[in-house]
């Protein structure tokens, strides 16, 4: 119809199945798994511990390649791309989020904002600039100059999601991003996710907890390495 614009499809996968090998025993963690992120969505993947949502993650993360199936980035397979292309894909169009943080604890924050940058061969001054802009957008710009051991648990991932989106990702891949904080910094967080999809942002977020996945405009429920449940765009 004229006037509708159709999302595009970002990441896709189709009949993914992935097998590890654990000694004598075959471990199938997914099974034929079907599923799009569109673009400018929030979506939430969830699941029990072991259900493969992690694995599940690393495939929409372009962090592993399947067993069987395909897994399309842009409409890429990523099966069919170099590991250089593959790095590359991962530091321009996926932005990373992780549980634990994983910032580096003698750099300040400014500094662990534009390491993405280093590893794009972005100029210094241009990535000091832009790091200092992502701190100011998640309300840091206070914080600019201090390491991670003198921010409290919510700044050091306010300083991850700065970090995420330092190259203008298309994709912020979001692991567990409150499970190492109380309630009330954890809203917080899901506030600025929340906030940054608004802004345009494709949000794709990993997670046990019903609900913090009541943040996302759609679930996907995994269980047993299979998609249980598709929630609906709300």
């Amino acid at each position: 119809m004229e006037g509708i614009r159709v999302k595009k499809e970002i990441i896709k996968l189709r009949d993914v199945r992935k097998t590890y090998q654990m000694g004598d025993v075959e471990v199938h963690a997914l099974r034929g798994v079907n599923a799009e992120i569109y673009e400018g969505e929030f979506v939430a993947i969830m699941g029990p511990s072991g259900s493969g949502k992690s694995t599940l993650m690393n495939m929409v993360g372009c962090l592993d390649t399947p067993t069987s199936g395909h897994v399309y980035l842009e409409g890429r397979d990523i099966a069919i791309m170099s590991e250089d292309e593959l790095a590359r894909a991962r530091g321009k169009k996926i932005g990373f989020i992780f549980q634990k943080f994983n910032l580096i604890p003698y750099a300040t924050a400014w500094e662990n904002v534009e390491l993405p940058a280093i590893f794009q061969d972005q100029c210094c001054k241009k990535r000091e600039k832009e790091a200092k802009h992502y701190l100011k957008r998640v309300g840091l710009e206070h914080r600019t100059n201090h390491l991670p051991g003198e921010l409290s648990g919510g700044e050091q991932q306010r300083v991850a999601i700065a970090r995420a989106l330092m190259t203008n990702p298309a994709v912020i891949l979001a692991d567990e991003p409150t499970g190492n904080l109380d309630s009330k910094t954890g809203n917080e967080i899901m506030g600025l996710l929340a906030e940054l999809n608004k802004e345009g942002k494709t949000i794709v977020m990993v997670t046990h907890d019903a609900n913090i996945a009541k943040h996302a405009e759609r679930t996907i429920k995994i269980l047993d390495g299979k998609v249980e449940a598709r929630g609906v765009r709300k």
